[in-house]
């Protein structure tokens, strides 16, 4: 479960550790309204009658190698817990967004996933092995054993046709067009 440690500013600044660890993966008007109940038992709220508003993001989990900042955008955070959640390739997703680099949206990531991913295989040389099979060139047996399926895997990788993203289930690879 993708969640977030929200904390209240004025607490903070007054000595207090205030907040709550809230589920990111519902409805973003929801968690703003879990952060507004925090933020209204702040005990700067009790012990001084002051209301206590600004909040930061102070810790995470549950967003794999997504990385969420004190500042992050709640309804980004929000959207990106959700897709974890429900999309069955949501933390590959995310590497995708972080492979591909800043700007990059998750509706990007997902039509790059579905017009370049080549499927999860063992390794490079199991890749290189499936391709060329995949592209119908049939190689003669007695020649088989003497291609080094992991040296052409490597150079594919090294020549930037194609990248990986491994993840606990498999070594992911990609087109890099």
């Amino acid at each position: 479960m993708a969640r977030v440690y929200v904390a209240c500013l004025a607490a903070y600044n007054n000595g207090w550790l205030h907040g709550r660890w809230i589920n990111a993966a519902q409805d973003y008007d929801d968690v703003l309204q879990e952060v507004n109940t925090m933020l209204k038992d702040s005990p700067v709220t009790k012990e001084y009658g002051e209301i206590a508003e600004e909040w930061d993001i102070h810790d995470y989990e549950g967003f794999g190698s997504y990385r969420v900042e004190e500042r992050s955008s709640l309804e980004e955070v929000c959207n990106i817990a959700n897709m974890l959640e429900s999309e069955d390739n949501g933390e590959l997703i995310l590497e995708l967004v972080a492979h591909l680099g800043s700007g990059t949206s998750i509706e990007e990531a997902k039509e790059f996933l579905d017009n370049n991913y080549q499927g999860t295989h063992k390794d490079l040389g199991e890749y290189a092995e499936y391709i060329t099979h995949e592209c119908g060139h049939e190689i003669p047996k007695h020649l088989q054993y003497y291609i080094n399926w992991d040296a052409m895997g490597r150079d594919m990788d090294l020549n930037s046709d194609i990248f990986t993203i491994e993840l606990d289930d498999g070594m992911h690879v990609f087109w890099n067009h």
